[in-house]
């Protein structure tokens, strides 16, 4: 078996580590002491759980906060921290602190794992994603206690306010307050909803962002191109999110601004989603299929991915080179966000056409919101999770797998042949 592990691509291995902390996890879920007393857990629902906490999605089949005893949403959370941070990053920690040293293909593996290109300093880079967590979380928690401590008694606000934290930062939109209400009750608490937004933005722009701006202590001049498009994508989409959402919606400004962050990767709520009009919904399936950034806990196409979708087209209409902040931008980059959105399109509408097929009672639109959130592991809803069939429960499940992983990630794990020598001669084709 081990043997036959070695063999396997990066892209499985990562697959295979997913799926294997899934398993696990939904066990750990339907462990007794795991389940308040007198609720009942289907292990579909416990699957379901685990996958969206591993996938860091936060769509739920069952309440967290009513289903779980501590002990459960102890395990609840470190699924998600695990998520988040992804399994091969974990694994390298462990192997980092109990003294050994990460081989090539490890080393290979984190890098894959984490969309970064060079292989150089993978080790000293896995310890700065830790500390750079440490230190968002902690400090998350630390106001978002001053928030909870009013209403939970101390020893409840500090486990509420570590769970949220780990949550925020992890892109993850869990929360354990019960009655499926997620942050509805928080709606106008100000503090709260900023260290959210604030969690929420560094979480999905990535370990590589957060170490540049560390580094180069905020200089725009001095940024990769990557940041400069990673930042600038991210605070557009924010601001047109927030604008089309208050036009649409009977929200308020804060509550605009709350929904745009989040619904790009994190999945909290602080207004019933199913009384949003078609138009805000459709907003925010545009924002939740654009998700995060490359290397962070979020997912979707990338910002980074739809940056240069834009700059292709631009491109392509005014016959002028691809380029953005005084940079070219690379040859292959158009290709390859291109099959990247094909495919996460096909994912999508196909599984929005079987959740139709599978409950006929359930909307387009809230179907179509449903597999998108699931896809871009945002874990925002209409309503009707709880309510779906086992059938259509399985179908989140992968859906959720697929975004987790990345489209392209997925297309790959079957592919065997390292590349062809031979090539036809190129053929004549109308476009457009």
């Amino acid at each position: 078996m081990f043997k036959l592990i070695k063999k396997q691509s990066t892209g499985r291995l990562i697959a295979m580590g997913f799926a294997l902390t899934i398993l696990l996890g939904s066990i750990l879920l339907m462990l007794p002491c795991s389940v308040k007393e007198g609720v009942t857990l289907h292990y579909i629902d416990a699957l379901y759980t685990s996958t969206s906490a591993v996938c860091v999605t936060g769509l739920i089949a069952v309440d967290a906060g009513d289903t779980f005893t501590s002990l459960g949403q102890f395990f609840l959370g470190f699924l998600i921290q695990v998520g988040g941070l992804g399994v091969t990053a974990v694994g390298a920690g462990v192997i980092v602190a109990i003294g050994k040293k990460v081989n090539f293909r490890g080393r290979n593996i984190i890098g894959e794992a984490m969309n970064i290109n060079s292989r150089k300093g993978m080790v000293k880079f896995v310890k700065s994603i830790f500390f750079t967590t440490l230190v968002f979380e902690l400090l998350g928690a630390v106001f978002s206690f001053t928030v909870f401590i009013q209403d939970y008694p101390p020893l409840k606000a500090v486990g509420v306010s570590l769970f949220h934290s780990v949550a925020a930062f992890n892109n993850s939109g869990f929360d354990i307050l019960g009655g499926m209400k997620n942050l509805i009750p928080y709606q106008h608490n100000v503090v709260l909803n900023i260290v959210t937004c604030v969690l929420i933005f560094f979480g999905g722009i990535g370990f590589l962002v957060i170490k540049e701006i560390l580094s180069k202590r905020l200089h725009w001049k001095k940024f990769s191109m990557h940041t400069k498009v990673v930042l600038s994508v991210s605070i557009v989409l924010i601001i047109a999110g927030t604008l089309l959402i208050k036009l649409t919606e009977d929200v308020t400004w804060m509550g605009s601004f709350f929904h745009s962050v989040s619904s790009r990767t994190a999945g909290f709520s602080t207004y019933q989603l199913g009384e949003f009009s078609d138009a805000g919904l459709l907003v925010l399936t545009v924002l939740m299929f654009i998700g995060a950034s490359p290397g962070s806990t979020g997912g979707g196409i990338k910002t980074s991915t739809f940056f240069v979708l834009l700059q292709g087209i631009k491109s392509s209409a005014t016959n002028k080179m691809e380029e953005a902040f005084h940079y070219a931008v690379p040859a292959n980059a158009f290709h390859k966000a291109a099959v990247i959105t094909l495919i996460a399109l096909g994912v999508i509408l196909s599984g929005t056409y079987i959740m139709i097929i599978m409950e006929p009672d359930v909307s387009t639109m809230d179907a179509l919101f449903e597999v998108t959130s699931a896809f871009g592991t945002v874990g925002l809803s209409t309503g009707i999770t709880s309510g779906l069939s086992v059938g259509s429960k399985l179908l989140s499940i992968i859906v959720m797998y697929i975004g987790r992983l990345g489209p392209l990630t997925i297309a790959s794990l079957w592919y065997f042949i390292k590349g062809e020598r031979t090539r036809y001669p190129e053929g004549n084709i109308s476009i457009g």
